[in-house]
């Protein structure tokens, strides 16, 4: 394996646009989102002489890697796409790498200095960057016939520790990981802003037929769910009121005990008024249950101040705090050990953020787990409204390798499983993912959900992920060919 020659080369790229709308809000900080462009990047690629097609594919979400509520969807979308067709031309122009990792470094760093130049945010020119990552490990894993996680621990994919923690440059890579992927792993139920607890709360006019649950209630009797993260506002009444009525239903939906994480949306401008915010929430008799069950707190502070000193002079007063990590202020290599430095626990992994960060992320802190094993470290599991057929595969793929036991899942819940692509796509992600994907009376593919458990059987043993032969440009529009209108038009039609 790793004594073979191996080289792996770009040699084309293409993009592609499906429009897909939601079957509910979503309402997550600043934003609320409805209809979002789902894109995809086909990459051709020489891996070992051999021509290939590598995929990858996101949602291009409103707000959240900038978080600027001054700009206009549009805008957003369009710095999105600039971005992401800069991270494909320098695949273009990178050299032929002997490693997916190699050639990862050398777009990373031609994005680096690119963005740096006309001051693009890191968290933005790092997506762009890591669509082009996964689309190489793709066509690698495709290659080789073999799995993500057997690729990454015989070292095929080239990840060289020390090239992001240079402190671990005596630890072996497999060893820090798990020898076997996880064969199932539980969902983490997102609770948005807007989202109804209760059918109660659902609006009367609202006639939906897809068969799936929409309230809260519903969810937890449908799916069988017992993790959730409690998306917050920042309106510290609003917020706490939130609180006791999630947790009066959890405590009656859930009698065998629950679990939560709390997202802070980077709603708190200083470390000292999420303190505030926190020993109130501590302090309310009906929340005592709801608060013995959080599990950590995900970026309570906005990024402009979260790796701040401010921070570290809070925290060292707070001895009492929290688990609190690091999600959209986890840009760079190096942010993971600035948190942790200041007293954070940890940071989220999400593919959009770097496949190789993620992982080498996950192996700082199961060194440092070994060597201060009275330590609390976290790596979470987290996501921006992940579908299939491409992301979510490929995401379930790396947490299943990090041995991330629970995982944020909100995309099957905000859409309608793959109602929004062909038939004949459903039915072979159907026929590949059985465990994952059903086409049951509803009449399209709905991702499988039992006692809160997502089964990752097919995940873990295709390349990365993805276990059809999947070319996105039978299925979807040309990015050359879309218009952002289109999106505003389907919305108001739908």
């Amino acid at each position: 394996m790793r004594g073979e020659q191996m080289t792996v080369k770009v040699m084309s790229y293409h993009l592609f646009i499906k429009n897909i709308h939601s079957r509910m809000p979503f309402r997550y900080g600043i934003a609320e989102l409805t209809a979002v462009p789902h894109l995809f990047l086909r990459l051709e690629c020489l891996v070992d002489g051999h021509l290939m097609i590598g995929c990858a594919a996101d949602s291009l979400i409103p707000k959240w890697f900038t978080k600027d509520v001054n700009t206009p969807y549009q805008q957003d979308v369009e710095q999105m796409l600039n971005v992401i067709e800069e991270a494909c031309r320098a695949a273009l122009q990178a050299e032929q790498q002997k490693t997916p990792f190699d050639l990862w470094q050398s777009v990373y760093s031609a994005l680096r200095a690119w963005a740096f130049q006309i001051s693009v945010p890191p968290l933005l020119w790092g997506f762009g960057a890591s669509l082009v990552e996964r689309a190489v490990i793709d066509a690698f894993c495709r290659r080789r016939g073999k799995s993500f996680h057997l690729l990454l621990r015989d070292g095929s994919l080239g990840l060289q520790l020390s090239e992001l923690h240079p402190s671990l440059s005596s630890e072996a890579l497999a060893s820090l990981l798990p020898e076997k992927p996880l064969a199932r792993i539980a969902v983490r139920h997102t609770i948005g802003l807007s989202d109804p607890l209760s059918g109660s709360e659902l609006p009367a006019s609202e006639s939906h037929t897809d068969g799936l649950p929409r309230s809260l209630q519903a969810a937890i009797r449908f799916y069988g769910l017992s993790y959730f993260k409690i998306k917050l506002s920042g309106n510290w009444e609003a917020d706490l009121d939130r609180l006791r009525r999630v947790a009066s239903l959890l405590e009656q939906e859930c009698p065998n005990g629950y679990a939560v994480t709390l997202d802070g949306n980077e709603q708190f401008e200083h470390p000292d008024l999420f303190k505030e915010f926190w020993c109130r929430f501590r302090e309310l008799r009906d929340l005592q249950k709801m608060h013995r069950s959080v599990l950590f707190v995900e970026q309570p502070v906005h990024r402009s101040r979260a790796l701040s000193e401010d921070v570290r002079l809070t925290f060292s007063q707070w001895t009492d705090r929290p688990s609190m990590i690091i999600d959209e202020s986890d840009e760079l290599p190096e942010s993971v050990k600035v948190a942790l430095h200041l007293g954070y626990q940890g940071a989220s992994h999400k593919n959009c953020k770097g496949v190789f960060k993620g992982i080498a992320n996950a192996c700082l802190l199961e060194s440092l787990r070994r060597t201060q094993p009275g330590r609390t470290l976290i790596l979470s599991g987290e996501d921006l409204v992940n579908i299939g057929p491409v992301a979510l595969l490929q995401d379930l793929a790396v947490m299943a390798t990090l041995g991330v036991r629970h995982v944020e899942r909100n995309g099957h819940h905000y859409f309608a499983g793959l109602n929004g692509f062909q038939t004949g796509l459903q039915s072979m992600m159907c026929k590949a993912h059985s465990d994952l994907y059903q086409d049951e009376a509803r009449g399209f593919a709905a991702l499988q959900i039992a006692n809160g458990m997502i089964k990752l059987d097919s995940v873990t043993r295709a390349p990365f992920g993805l276990g059809i032969e999947f070319d996105p440009q039978e299925w979807f529009i040309p990015k050359e060919d879309w218009r952002f209108e289109t999106l505003q038009e389907e919305t108001a039609q739908f």
